[in-house]
């Protein structure tokens, strides 16, 4: 369990997942304002990480939109391509899971393409197998306790779904993570004895964005992991280091996947969870 941050009457904090989910859950994150915060909306802006993810917000106490949006009170979202700014409106008390890659299809056996750049009620997918999922966690007080009804609801889907893995897709898929984006995407398919097109489609199916996508959003989570953490004396540093061109086509690529400019990112966001800051719009 990670130690709990306050953040302007906000209170953020990451728990792990139980051992038996950490090859699908990376972390679960909770948002609560504090009691002393005003009733008001707050803006976050979210960026291209390359992973998908589920975000619960009890709708006694707040409502978030995205743009004009209402978003369901519990959603599953998708790979998303480039930035996108959520409004919490009201008290906050929200839970959030960081998946790993390939969690739509190994967990919830979805096609992770169709969720690309968009997002699902999952309360209704949920009520196909008769789970009434929004019920459960709005009749649990606690947010650890509604941490262990998501865990149950996740692993009860994954036993029925284990033996359905894509074995090739998912050495593809560690070879482009380990690399930090840069391994050479022909002597991978090269490895798996695929075609471009047999390769591409199946990993679409598999993590919901193309193999040269997904390296791209890699790279730079690399370089925002850099970046974040002081790591460099100068932006060319980055750059290079991670084969970029150069410093120009490293400050375009940061902001297509996160919406600012490095040095504007450095300077003006709170940084709360790896893909969600809060921003003054």
């Amino acid at each position: 369990m990670y130690r709990p941050i306050s953040v302007q009457h906000m209170q953020y904090q990451q728990i792990l997942p139980p051992d038996h989910l950490k090859d699908y859950v990376r972390y679960y994150w909770v948002l609560e304002s504090d009691a002393a915060d005003p009733v008001a909306a707050r803006s976050f802006r979210t960026m291209a990480d390359g992973r998908p993810g589920l975000i619960f917000q009890a709708p006694d106490k707040g409502v978030m939109y995205q743009n004009d949006k209402r978003l369901p009170g519990i959603l599953l979202y998708g790979q998303a391509t480039t930035h996108a700014n959520i409004r919490l409106a009201g008290e906050f008390s929200t839970i959030g899971v960081f998946f790993e890659p390939n969690a739509l299809h190994s967990i919830f056996r979805l096609n992770a393409e169709a969720l690309t750049d968009t997002c699902v009620d999952l309360d209704e997918l949920a009520a196909l197998k008769d789970v009434r999922l929004l019920d459960q966690l709005c009749n649990t007080p606690s947010c650890y306790d509604q941490v262990e009804v998501l865990s149950s609801y996740l692993f009860s889907l994954i036993r029925k779904n284990s033996h359905l893995a894509d074995t090739d897709m998912q050495h593809a898929l560690s070879c482009i993570l380990q690399t930090k984006g840069s391994i050479a995407l022909p002597d991978l398919r090269d490895t798996l004895q695929l075609s471009e097109r047999s390769f591409e489609r199946r990993f679409k199916q598999y993590v919901g964005i193309s193999p040269k996508l997904f390296s791209r959003i890699t790279r730079f989570q690399a370089s925002l992991s850099q970046l974040k953490n002081n790591r460099f004396d100068k932006l060319s540093d980055i750059a290079f280091e991670h084969d970029y061109a150069d410093q120009s086509h490293f400050i375009r690529t940061f902001k297509e996947f996160a919406g600012c400019s490095p040095f504007h990112f450095q300077k003006n966001a709170t940084r709360l969870t790896d893909n969600f800051s809060e921003v003054t719009l």
